[in-house]
């Protein structure tokens, strides 16, 4: 592709020039400063050199670059021109040709050796290199081996400069541009141009569509079945990693598929077509087809094996043959040594979960399910002869109660409430990114397991966990049904419940300290469906400010400026949004509170990736599962160190986060892992507690404003719960009894014989 011509494509500001100095580069990330001298631009400027940073391969002194991009102001280096995205002119003389080979990008190629290649191959050595790498025997001194160094280095940049070019035509940023070329190495051009549907199953943030329009450029016609496959797949993906099913229904599959490829245009399919398009998948084994149900092959697994323990561990006799007597002996002493009096639907829960082998218990907010495992696991303890002093197991006689959550936080929730140590799941399986450490073949060890938080399990997380459970160990699963289902596919807990085969215990009654806070009070209107007559009236721990929507940002503000007035910090104060863009979504809320909570100082240093600054006391918010250092997604931290490149022995600039007291050190490439959480969505603050939550209401929320929300985010709260933005909103999300439907066959399959 001529570079001329794909810089017509762009109405982009640019600025061209000639690189005059590497200023600093890293060959992991492709992040690069450096200092070019202008030649020609469109931009607005009377210096005759500039900086410039970004993402992109290495730059070469005296080549002609047209980089396009935009104006930042950085903390410490001042104005530069950060690059979206860059073109190269390939060097069309002698001179050019040898100073570009002997630039240090090839391996093997010095000054005196690209001298003798220019001087034997000419001005087209690079492409006689690429297209005829036997040429190479013809230049003097190389050998073999040298050749074959030359010849893959100038392919491999070759073919990274072809990508990025051929990219950048399609509207593919920098940053997705390097994640291609990383996921397909030399084989980027030839997965571009004869298979880009790929780029949707292996290319996290590929859609159908843009892989489309690369497929249709590429010249694959717009009625091959590839395509068609290809529209589907994405569409069973989309529904079950955006939308939490596990299968979705063939024809509603068809439908989707077909309105989805009636959107991109080009050619006009039959129904039959798509059903000849699944059928074909199905065959490939790219999905999983029983009956009217389409899964992808790992979530249909999941689902039949997670049906399949469960099943057998319903079906286990009681593990507790105690007698009612030693029951509450031991019971007693339990109380005692908490000094509490437990109540007689507490002291049943204990009892029933002490015999069982498979239990759920449930309840809202202030039904005391904290207080029943507490107890649950002393009494457990006491029955047994079991020690709880941790000093008395080692790793080959470990602690026998087995204390998990989905997140970092609700971990450390139930390590606060219940004095035992808890933990992940994932690092209790041995999560290493790929495979567990603990499965069927190699269980966990222990004598009783105890789930909290169970609502947030998704279905493949849910059968992992249960392979790994041996037979002779008891489970207890605990959560609220009435929160949200997980962010992944399933509806874990609320399908068990209704299967009515594993024991439930219900908590249901509301104990007289939580009696007292309207918060828990509104939380169980909310679950109702009944807005209180008092929502608008202040309450010692709960209050609404009624402001327009374009308001809100500033009402959000004000409220915390006023609880940093009275000493809480940006750990104590919790913002939750249930969507990102917008007015009133959590980027924009981010950005106005770190101004407040964490403002920028000459003293504290700041880096700049794509929209984000992030600055040293910021609090952030992991975005993935990290196994190898051992932090998840939904895990909140702090930044306490920025390094500049000089100041490592890396060369490179890194951030360092602390999550309860673990430093972890993320490099450039690894900053789309973290984000602000001065504001976060519902969903990620789940299985969290905090003691201030501030939850703006407005009308555009419409499309997510739902009563499970509403209601997790009420539960949020331990002390406060400051509501602002319009009242019609909040009554509009809790009179709505709409519960999205999340296809799952698990409650059939668990009724199953």
């Amino acid at each position: 592709m001529d570079e001329q011509q794909s810089i017509s494509l762009f109405a982009e500001n640019y600025i061209r020039g000639f690189v005059s100095q590497e200023i600093f580069y890293n060959e992991e990330t492709w992040y690069g400063v450096i200092r070019l001298k202008i030649e020609e631009t469109t931009e607005s400027i009377k210096e005759s050199e500039v900086i410039i940073v970004g993402n992109f391969p290495r730059p070469h002194p005296d080549e002609l670059y047209t980089f396009y991009g935009e104006w930042k102001t950085h903390a410490r280096f001042g104005q530069q021109y950060v690059a979206k995205r860059y073109e190269r002119e390939t060097p069309k003389t002698l001179a050019g040709v040898e100073r570009y080979l002997a630039s240090g990008l090839f391996q093997g190629i010095g000054k005196k050796m690209a001298k003798r290649i220019v001087e034997q191959l000419g001005v087209d050595a690079l492409s006689i290199i690429a297209d005829f790498p036997e040429r190479l025997a013809e230049v003097p001194g190389i050998s073999e081996q040298r050749a074959k160094t030359i010849y893959d280095s100038v392919v491999e940049h070759r073919s990274l400069e072809s990508a990025m070019v051929f990219l950048y035509d399609f509207g593919i940023g920098v940053n997705m541009a390097l994640r291609i070329y990383q996921t397909y190495k030399l084989e980027t051009m030839t997965v571009l141009k004869e298979e880009p549907y790929r780029l949707i199953e292996d290319v996290v943030g590929i859609g159908f569509k843009r892989a489309d329009d690369i497929a249709r450029a590429t010249g694959i016609a717009a009625s091959s079945e590839e395509r068609v496959k290809a529209a589907a797949l994405f569409v069973l993906q989309e529904a079950s990693y955006s939308e939490g099913h596990v299968y979705l229904p063939v024809e509603e599959l068809c439908e989707k598929t077909l309105r989805l490829l009636e959107e991109c245009g080009g050619h006009v399919f039959s129904g039959e077509d798509i059903q000849l398009a699944v059928e074909a998948l199905f065959v490939s084994s790219k999905i999983a087809w029983e009956d009217e149900r389409v899964y992808l092959p790992s979530l249909f697994f999941a689902e039949l094996g997670l049906a399949k323990r469960l099943r057998h561990f319903a079906a286990r006799d009681e593990f507790g043959t105690f007698p009612t007597s030693e029951f509450y002996r031991a019971l007693g002493a339990v109380e005692d040594e908490l000094g509490i009096t437990y109540a007689q639907t507490q002291r049943d829960a204990i009892e029933q979960a002490i015999k069982a082998g498979l239990m759920l218990l449930t309840g809202g907010p202030g039904t005391g399910k904290t207080t029943v495992i507490r107890g649950i696991c002393r009494v457990f303890s006491q029955l047994h002869g079991l020690s709880l002093d941790l000093k008395k197991y080692n790793e080959e006689n470990p602690f026998p109660i087995v204390l998990v959550a989905p997140t970092g936080r609700a971990a450390k929730r139930m390590t606060e409430t219940t004095g035992l140590p808890a933990m992940t799941i994932h690092r209790l399986l041995g999560y290493k990114g790929e495979s567990f450490e603990h499965d069927a073949e190699h269980p966990i060890r222990g004598r009783l397991l105890i789930v909290d938080e169970m609502s947030m399990v998704d279905i493949w997380l849910a059968n992992q966990l249960f392979r790994a459970v041996p037979d002779d160990m008891q489970i207890i699963m605990v959560g609220d049904p009435d929160q949200l289902p997980s962010v992944g596919p399933g509806n874990v807990l609320l399908d068990m419940i209704r299967s009515g085969l594993l024991p439930l215990v219900q908590l249901t009654e509301i104990y007289r300290q939580a009696e007292e806070s309207t918060i828990i009070r509104l939380a169980h209107d909310v679950r109702k469906g009944n807005v209180p007559a008092d929502l608008l009236h202040t309450t010692p721990d709960r209050r609404f400010f009624t402001s327009l929507p374009q308001e809100v940002p500033e009402a959000v503000k004000q409220i915390c400026f006023g609880a940093v007035k009275k000493g809480y910090t940006a750990k104590d104060v919790q913002v939750l949004a249930p969507i990102y863009k917008g007015n009133a979504g959590v980027n924009r809320l981010n950005e106005e509170l770190q101004e407040l909570f964490n403002p920028k100082t000459p003293q504290k240093r700041e880096v700049t990736f794509g929209e984000t600054t992030f600055r040293t006391g910021d609090k952030v918010l992991q975005l993935v599962n990290n196994a190898e250092e051992q932090v998840f997604n939904g895990d909140m931290g702090e930044i306490v160190a920025i390094f500049f490149p000089n100041e490592n022995a890396e060369n490179q600039e890194m951030l360092v986060a602390a999550f309860d007291n673990r430093e972890v050190v993320y490099k450039r490439s690894d900053y789309h892992q973290l984000t602000l959480a001065y504001c976060c969505s519902v969903h990620k603050s789940q299985g969290s507690e905090f003691p201030i939550v501030i939850m703006p209401f407005v009308k555009s929320y419409y499309r997510m404003l739902r009563r499970k929300l509403v209601y997790t985010g009420i539960t949020r709260s331990k002390s406060f719960l400051i509501m602002c933005g319009e009242p019609d909103a909040f009554r509009a999300a809790v009179e709505s009894d709409e519960e999205g439907v999340r296809y799952s066959y698990l409650e059939e399959r668990l009724k199953q014989e």
